[in-house]
């Protein structure tokens, strides 16, 4: 009895030993492994630190609400998407890649967006295309886009901003308005469009160049008529000058 128990032990240490190396030896493989095809809701490209710097993500894994990336929070009233979100060294979002589409009641709704953000801001160059279809009338808008943003803009001071002017627009509009010229005076809210190269929403296809308060001044483009034309504007937005004048 004394021998078969002093070989079960044995036999059980010699087992644990043989898992413990197998296991070890799976994790310590070395070169890149290969595989036909992965399974996955979402993958966190990482630094040797932890720094996420790619995500790569399903739309129920999107992080937002309450999820904090490189322990700062993450925007808590962005709609989840399928897509990418980078982030710079700093570990600071800094653009991404996003799409959906789906079939509604009357038609369709669906879009795509790669953006690269501003330091510690938001977008300042985009590519967008939006699709949306209701009652037969469908409407297709693409375009490249450049923006100024705020020069004192940072990403947790516009949430908590933005959370205040959400509050007090619930009260009072009008002082949320007022409130928003205010931050917007002092450089910490407000995009800039400064060109637009693509489809209007007016049909137009050109290229189409703002003032740096946003108003139109120049724009080259072929409207839905099939007709190219060249318009200049006022800093008003008012037309001065149009090439050819008059369309035969």
């Amino acid at each position: 009895m004394k021998r078969e128990l002093i070989f079960l032990r044995s036999f059980a240490a010699c087992t644990v030993l043989a898992i413990v190396w197998l296991a070890t030896a799976a994790f310590q493989t070395k070169g890149n492994q290969r595989f036909s095809e992965i399974d996955v809701e979402r993958i966190n490209i990482i630094e040797k630190d932890g720094t996420s710097k790619l995500i790569i993500t399903s739309a129920g894994r999107f992080p937002a609400g309450k999820d904090q990336i490189n322990g700062r929070p993450t925007n808590a009233d962005r709609k989840k998407r399928a897509g990418m979100l980078f982030f710079n060294e700093d570990g600071i979002e800094c653009g991404g890649f996003i799409y959906d589409g789906k079939k509604s009641a009357n038609g369709h709704s669906a879009g795509l967006s790669l953006t690269y953000d501003q330091y510690d801001g938001d977008q300042v160059m985009q590519l967008l295309t939006e699709d949306y279809s209701e009652n037969g009338r469908r409407q297709v808008t693409s375009s490249l886009m450049f923006n100024d943003r705020p020069d004192k803009e940072s990403q947790q001071r516009t949430a908590a901003i933005m959370q205040e002017l959400d509050a007090l627009g619930k009260k009072d509009p009008k002082a949320m308005e007022e409130k928003y010229k205010a931050y917007e005076a002092q450089g910490l809210l407000g995009s800039t469009p400064r060109m637009m190269l693509g489809k209007s929403r007016s049909e137009n296809n050109g290229l189409f160049l703002f003032d740096n308060k946003g108003m139109p001044r120049a724009m080259f483009y072929v409207d839905k008529s099939n007709h190219a034309k060249l318009d200049f504007f006022d800093e008003k937005g008012q037309l001065i000058a149009s090439f050819p004048e008059k369309i035969k």
